[in-house]
């Protein structure tokens, strides 16, 4: 049940997020709605709102590094699921924007 859990939330292998920004060049996909995003986000990152997330295969290829991230966690997880459900293999759950850019300075 635990890992049934852990892995709708995002969770599974620990993965070095600051690494694969700073190193890997991962894109930071913010799925807020455009009026949470434009009053505050990362810079260099890029709002795609969850209820778009899909058309993400038109900007993206399917194996380029993803860090999803929002208010609090819940809509990035969602998207991730999406994400990988059409196919997308390095996507990860980046959680809050705001706690996230503190990650990666």
């Amino acid at each position: 049940m635990f890992g049934f859990i852990k892995n709708i939330l995002g969770g599974g292998p620990k993965v070095d997020l600051r690494a694969l920004v700073k190193e890997e060049k991962a894109k930071i996909v913010d799925v807020r709605t455009p009026g949470e995003f434009k009053s505050g986000h990362i810079r260099g990152s890029v709002n795609i709102p969850l209820t778009q997330i899909q058309n993400a295969g038109r900007k993206f290829k399917a194996d380029q590094p993803l860090v999803l991230v929002c208010a609090s966690g819940m809509r990035s997880s969602q998207a991730r699921r999406m994400l990988k459900s059409v196919g997308f293999t390095n996507v990860h759950n980046g959680g809050g924007w705001q706690s996230f850019q503190n990650q990666i300075r």
